[in-house]
């Protein structure tokens, strides 16, 4: 995945003296900049920016998560200031301009737009605040990154949606693509990587990038296409997550249709589909790596500290190279690694996933 000096000169010596008054400028501004974030030692304040309440993880995991590591990280000593966007671009600006004045010393931002939030990302490092995107790779001068390797995490769901299919699985079977928001960059690998499995192994009947991973989005487009291509033509569907799939799977039922589909995040309504047969696979994404990895960069990048133990890949974007970077492998989740996986981890126990109607089904798999 993915630097400019101008010069104005009015003649030699002026440049000349202006770069050396520059220069010593520049580095006196560094070493009181890095003076001042060393000294902070564990007292510093973290702004903390997720971008949306429609998907369980961001509530659930993450920020519970990221906010325990930096107790951890500075004594119980630092501050976490938080806030979440709502799926709305201009609010979370509007927070990141609260996050300035307030003076926080590091920002971990998960961009609703990766493109939009650009301007706010420059605003901060004018600032003085060091950012790191977190989940998605936003635009601007981050000084870090972690995620999950996204391109992966659709080859895995390509993979996973053409074991389900088995012998059905030719050029002329047609399935359904319903992918996430173009707003996402994410969203884009996750396509990309799904399309470099499946093209040309299955003909893709129809395909949506959905607004705003909405699953009732999703569940009016998966409407369209059971009607557009006939639901007796249909074999499978890809769902970029979780949340779309179960508004997918509701709109095949009403169809009377029942065919694999894929997911990713692992909610737990998502597993709970799993178990009783209704969603084929989701994405099992460990968020508490990818959570300590933020806590880790930030609290680092506060106190002035290296990333060289912490960052070990560098990624791109389209306005900044070789960002410090942890990505996080991913594993497929399917009904016969429930228990390896979500369960020993302790992301969920077998009471919150074995309830009421899935108890039986639990039962059937030996989770118990």
């Amino acid at each position: 995945m993915r630097r400019a000096a101008v010069a104005v000169a009015a003649g030699a010596m002026a440049v000349s003296l202006a770069a050396c008054g520059s220069a010593k400028e520049s580095k006196s501004s560094s070493d009181n900049s890095s003076s001042s974030s060393a000294s902070k030692g564990d007292n510093i304040k973290v702004g903390l920016l997720l971008p949306e309440n429609k998907t369980a993880r961001y509530e659930k995991f993450d920020r519970p998560l990221i906010e325990k590591k930096i107790k951890e990280l500075t004594n119980g000593k630092a501050t976490v200031q938080y806030n979440n966007a709502r799926q709305d671009a201009n609010l979370q600006a509007q927070q990141v301009d609260t996050m300035i004045t307030n003076k926080v010393d590091v920002l971990i931002l998960d961009a609703v737009d990766a493109k939009a939030i650009q301007n706010s990302v420059q605003k901060a490092k004018d600032a003085g605040i060091k950012v790191v995107a977190y989940d998605r790779l936003a635009e601007g001068p981050i000084s870090a990154y972690t995620s999950f390797d996204n391109e992966q995490v659709g080859k895995t769901q390509g993979e996973a949606l053409l074991k389900a299919l088995g012998s059905k699985a030719t050029k002329s079977t047609k399935i359904v693509m319903v992918n996430g928001s173009v707003t996402d960059p994410n969203a884009a690998q996750f396509k990309k990587g799904a399309h470099s499995v499946l093209d040309g192994k299955v003909t893709i009947a129809k395909e949506y990038d959905t607004k705003e991973w909405s699953p009732d989005n999703a569940n009016s487009e998966m409407e369209a296409a059971i009607s557009a291509v006939g639901k007796d033509k249909i074999a499978g569907v890809y769902s970029a997550n979780d949340g779309m799939a179960g508004g997918i799977i509701t709109a095949l039922n009403a169809a009377g249709l029942k065919v694999p589909v894929t997911g990713q995040d692992a909610e737990l309504a998502g597993v709970q589909r799993i178990v009783a047969g209704e969603q084929y696979m989701s994405v099992y994404k460990p968020y508490a790596p990818e959570a300590d990895a933020a806590a880790e960069m930030a609290v680092a990048l506060a106190q002035g500290k290296s990333l060289d133990s912490v960052a070990k890949d560098t990624v791109s974007s389209n306005s900044q190279k070789d960002v410090p970077s942890v990505l996080v492998p991913v594993t497929s989740l399917t009904k016969d690694n429930i228990k390896d996986t979500v369960i020993k981890d302790g992301v969920y126990t077998v009471a919150d996933i074995c309830t009421g109607k899935y108890k039986s089904a639990c039962d059937k798999l030996g989770i118990k």
